[in-house]
């Protein structure tokens, strides 16, 4: 077990990473460090999957996958630092003849400062010490200092330790990349008037205690926080007549994928009743009956698993065709319940079951007609995700498919169609992010354009060009890609 830190030392994390500010203001120095960060945890693989896996019980192929992805999305953001795009540089030479005039001015995004950044239990590389936060705060140039999870405090140091070799390499200080534990040094971090932003990942409560006292400083700070997301589904009755099996199996894998342990996992299923909606409950049953039991991150969740499946299932009206819940002393077995939508429509006992559930378990909820749908739908709060699954004629724009996704858009950050929400791809389209609760702001965790979080625009006007920065220079001598006068130059 870590040593939980004392105030006096996150004050001294934040110190030293303050400190360094200037080890990663040369773009090339940064991205080499991104590409060194990469290779040395490809380097350090069998021993951080070895150790993760004792910690979490996620399995080395899993692991082994999410350590991949975090490699790869450490090299992609050395490669937007190199481009340069980010900087959103912008010239606009003096014009008398504008109205009113336009002096000289000159525009760029710089760093914030030292990052908070706050890990996730559920993916301990790709959502923690090495993940996307840190990556792309580093990218940004921002030092960081991670509050590690507590679910696996051994892997967080052997990575800081490896981030900090990488650094090293470059001859960036160790103080580049802060490390602490326990919760209340988690609470000193978000308090401590040198931390500039913080990016979160984990529960709606904990999330929103820090996003109060980030906002109640004397000094309010962003606060990128991911809290939750139910990730509804919308199966029209043409959909689930044409392919009722293929969609049940489909559901059944993705809401058991990683022990149902995902942001994205769908947690209510809006599905047709009648005969059609009762084949894909069907398929449904039989896929999730065939998936064994899994060992959630650690009791807690298992504890809060169990009393959240057997809470709901208590409510009349909800069924369980597959009854999710202890599948061994530490294991937990995948299930689903079902309840007519009818009940979802209006405010009271059957709320719960618009709140996410954290673990293999989905809600299917039987709708009668549209009507229903759409009441449903008006009382979710924000989602990371939503999906709709049409039948081959409405994806071909006939039937109603671009009014449900109308409807589903204000939902969620992610709208998908025929497809499932778990996996995320790192790319420069993607958005991971969606209406409070599921983040704090609207900006995306994931993908290139994460790296805007951490920065700030800031204008020179009527600068001579010998102070001015090399990027806001008329010879763009760094040849970054910038407007220019009104003209866009790549």
């Amino acid at each position: 077990m870590a040593v939980e830190a004392t105030a006096h030392e996150v004050d001294a994390a934040v110190r030293a990473a303050h400190a360094v500010r200037e080890s990663l203001a040369d773009r090339t120095v940064r991205a080499a460090f991104l590409r060194s960060a990469a290779d040395e945890l490809e380097a350090a693989k069998e021993s951080l999957v070895e150790v993760a896996d004792a910690e979490t019980a996620l399995g080395p192929v899993r692991l082994g996958g999410e350590l991949a992805r975090t490699c790869y999305q450490l090299r992609a953001f050395a490669a937007i630092v190199d481009e340069g795009e980010f900087l959103g540089v912008v010239i606009n030479h003096p014009d008398d003849t504008a109205t009113p005039p336009i002096p000289d001015l000159r525009r760029y995004k710089v760093p914030l400062g030292v990052v908070a950044v706050y890990s996730a239990s559920n993916f301990p590389f790709a959502f923690s010490v090495p993940g996307g936060d840190t990556a792309s705060a580093l990218a940004a140039g921002c030092p960081v200092v991670v509050k590690a999870h507590p679910d696996h405090p051994a892997l967080s140091e052997l990575v800081a330790a490896v981030l900090r070799r990488a650094a090293a390499r470059h001859d960036i200080p160790a103080g580049v990349l802060g490390l602490v534990h326990g919760f209340e040094a988690g609470i000193e971090l978000i308090k401590h008037p040198l931390v500039a932003a913080a990016g979160f990942t984990g529960s709606v409560r904990g999330g929103r205690a820090l996003f109060d006292a980030a906002a109640a400083r004397p000094v309010p700070i962003p606060f990128h926080g991911e809290l939750g997301s139910l990730n509804p589904v919308v199966v029209t009755e043409a959909a689930a007549a044409e392919r009722p099996e293929a969609i049940g199996t489909g559901l059944a894998g993705s809401m058991t994928l990683g022990v149902g342990q995902f942001c994205v996992k769908p947690g209510l299923v809006l599905a047709p009743s009648g005969a059609a909606g009762d084949q894909l409950v069907k398929s449904l049953t039989e896929a999730v009956s065939d998936t064994g039991s899994g060992v959630l991150l650690d009791h807690r969740m298992r504890d809060n698993f169990l009393a959240g499946v057997a809470e709901r299932a208590e409510l009349p009206g909800v069924e369980s065709p597959v009854t999710p819940g202890a599948g061994g002393e530490h294991t937990v077995s995948p299930g689903f319940l079902t309840v007519p939508a009818g009940r979802l429509t209006e405010e009271g006992a059957y709320d719960l079951l618009l709140e996410e559930c954290f673990g293999p378990v989905t809600v299917v909820a039987r709708y009668e007609d549209q009507d229903e749908v759409r009441s449903v739908l008006s009382r979710l709060p924000g989602n990371l995700t939503a999906t709709v699954q049409l039948s081959s004629d409405e994806a071909a724009g006939n039937g109603r498919g671009a009014e449900i996704l109308a409807e589903l858009t204000p939902l969620a950050g992610r709208v998908l169609v025929n497809a499932w929400p778990t996996g995320v791809a790192v790319a420069a389209a993607q958005h991971h992010g969606g209406p409070y609760p599921a983040t704090t702001s609207t900006s995306t965790s994931v993908g290139g354009t994460a790296i805007e979080r951490w920065l700030r625009p800031v204008s020179y006007q009527n600068t001579p060009e010998p102070l001015l920065p090399a990027e806001l220079r008329d010879a763009n001598e760094p040849g970054l890609p910038r407007r220019f006068n009104g003209r866009l130059e790549r």
